[in-house]
């Protein structure tokens, strides 16, 4: 039986003209009173501005007579469940579509920038380029880390063995800064370092300094760019 979509948006109400909100602002205010979501507006079919609230009929009604109040002439409303991931939503749309009425483009809350990543691994391909076209003199190799065995009960086989066949990289973005890790075929985990672990959590702890519960902290890559918790590779 196919998994349900969670659903965020409830109602919407798109492409409607200013002049609805100027007549009948009663009946907008019916829909959107005491509702949470996102609205959008727009001058000549292109987007002007992006925004969030928590009352929305009190937004709209703000525009009609804002700074914004002559910029516009159609807008939309989107109508949420709950405000959880407002604030990110309205990120995402700022960042992509950067309309010319909002002037701050926000950031994310945890977001880890892949900027830095997609750098050194062009580096790292670009390097081993120029070897194979004009090979150099070659450094010394270094000699391999020692990498401490995993903690793992009598009888007992490591978290993810049973989940895994090849290696698997994982990260867990914490306070900011990504930690990476490598599930191997054994299914132990070899992260934080140089040590190799039974567990996610106990990956994820060697990270935190406290208990965490690893199966929700670390991540792996399940389709390119795609990367979802640990704990999915378990359904």
């Amino acid at each position: 039986m196919p998994r349900r979509r969670a659903q965020l948006v409830r109602q919407h109400l798109e492409n409607v003209s200013r002049s609805v909100l100027a007549k009948y602002p009663d009946i907008v205010r019916s829909f959107a009173r005491g509702r949470n979501g996102i609205y959008a507006l727009y001058r000549k079919d292109r987007l002007y501005y992006v925004g969030l609230a928590t009352k929305l009929q009190q937004r709209l009604k703000q525009h009609l007579h804002d700074q914004h109040s002559q910029t516009w002439d159609r807008f939309s409303l989107y109508l949420t469940i709950g405000d959880q991931h407002l604030h990110e939503i309205e990120s995402l749309f700022l960042r992509i579509s950067k309309p010319r009425g909002n002037t701050v483009t926000p950031g994310f809350v945890r977001s880890a920038n892949l900027l830095p990543d997609l750098r050194r691994e062009i580096r790292g391909r670009q390097a081993a380029e120029l070897e194979e076209i004009a090979p150099g003199k070659r450094s010394k190799e270094k000699k391999p880390r020692k990498v401490k065995a995993a903690r793992i009960p009598s009888g007992k086989q490591p978290a993810l063995a049973r989940y895994v066949t090849t290696r698997l990289p994982i990260r867990f973005v914490y306070k900011g800064k990504v930690h990476r890790a490598t599930v191997l075929e054994d299914g132990t985990i070899f992260g934080h370092g140089g040590q190799r672990f039974a567990s996610p959590s106990s990956a994820a702890r060697a990270v935190t300094g406290r208990r965490t519960y690893g199966w929700q902290a670390w991540r792996y890559e399940r389709a390119p760019g795609d990367w979802v918790k640990l704990d999915e590779i378990r359904r």
